[in-house]
């Protein structure tokens, strides 16, 4: 199934005609706006002229069944091709007009002749209304709404393949960690032997060389040696780092197999946004076990690439 987009627009037109029979009668257009953005929940807006009022609830039904989020605003005009804004009467309207006068005369004789602005304002051509505007409206929304749908596909095809790339930068991230960490245990206890060394030759050179202050030399260079390896070990516990890695590595496989086309894409974003405030935990405990320059900058490149990927999910429905 393809993966939507919430942002995107559609429009459509269709014609109408007029009530009225006359050469010169202007056709009607109807016309069909739809503007959707990003929202947690589906939000549908309408601007309806009064002939279209009542079709919102129509509208709402089609919408809700195709959308499940977004902020979508629909617009719907109606609008007259006659540019002169006085339509001419066509003969036949006159002379169908002629007779009807005839006969209401001859039931009320002292009944007031046409005028000219009567006859003008007869012959004008009404807007359909009702029943009339109900299936060319229902065409056109279906129309509308296919072109909305085709449009928010695109969108969210762009939005897969670049959030795909930053998840193989992340990926390539988490991979170039995982060697630095043992080399961060070795220098320091590397350091720690050192300082005990240094220490413990202070020390010796205060002590007798022989008899039972050479014993307890021994005994002390022994204890410096097992604290330095203690020490050593407590700091590989402090800046240990495999479980957030791994746990990186998972939620990072999981976004791709939500992202894969198979995949059904029923409440997509709001699972990538579950997942991406995961991703944020993760490098942020990743960056406070940072004891080196390197994995400090690769915890902030984590970050900017999560943050660059929260707002593309933002946009997935």
């Amino acid at each position: 199934m393809p993966i939507y987009s919430m942002t995107g627009y559609a429009s459509a037109q269709s014609s109408l005609q007029s009530v009225v029979e006359s050469p010169s009668s202007p056709t009607i257009r109807l016309g069909l706006e739809i503007r959707s953005v990003n929202s947690r929940f589906l939000d549908l807006t309408f601007k309806l002229p009064d002939e279209l009022r009542e079709f919102e609830p129509l509208m709402r039904e089609h919408l809700s069944a195709q959308l499940r989020r977004g902020k979508v605003e629909v617009k719907a005009s109606i609008a007259s091709s006659d540019s002169q804004g006085v339509s001419e009467p066509s003969s036949k309207l006159l002379q169908k007009l002629s007779s009807i006068e005839d006969n209401v005369r001859v039931w009320l004789p002292k009944a007031a002749p046409l005028s000219v602005s009567e006859v003008l304002r007869l012959s004008t051509p009404t807007t359909p209304g009702g029943a009339e505007l109900g299936a060319p409206l229902t065409e056109l929304l279906k129309e509308t709404l296919k072109n909305l749908l085709t449009a928010r596909a695109k969108e969210g095809a762009r939005l897969t393949s670049s959030m795909l790339e930053r998840i193989a930068q992340l990926k390539a991230l988490t991979t170039k960690v995982t060697p630095i960490v043992p080399q961060l245990v070795e220098q320091q206890r590397l350091k720690f032997l050192e300082r005990w060394r240094e220490a413990l030759g202070l020390g010796q050179k205060e002590m007798p060389t022989s008899g039972a202050g050479a014993d307890a030399a021994g005994t002390l260079s022994e204890a410096a040696h097992d604290r330095a390896l203690t020490e050593a070990a407590n700091f590989a516990i402090r800046i240990d780092v495999a479980e957030e890695l791994t746990r990186l590595s998972s939620h990072l496989s999981e976004i791709e197999h939500l992202l894969s086309p198979t995949k059904n894409t029923e409440s997509l974003g709001k699972r990538l946004d579950f997942l991406i405030q995961e991703l944020h935990r993760e490098a942020n405990t990743l960056g406070s076990k940072s004891t080196s320059l390197e994995l400090t900058r690769i915890g902030v490149d984590m970050k900017v690439l999560i943050e660059q990927l929260r707002e593309q999910v933002q946009n997935i429905e």
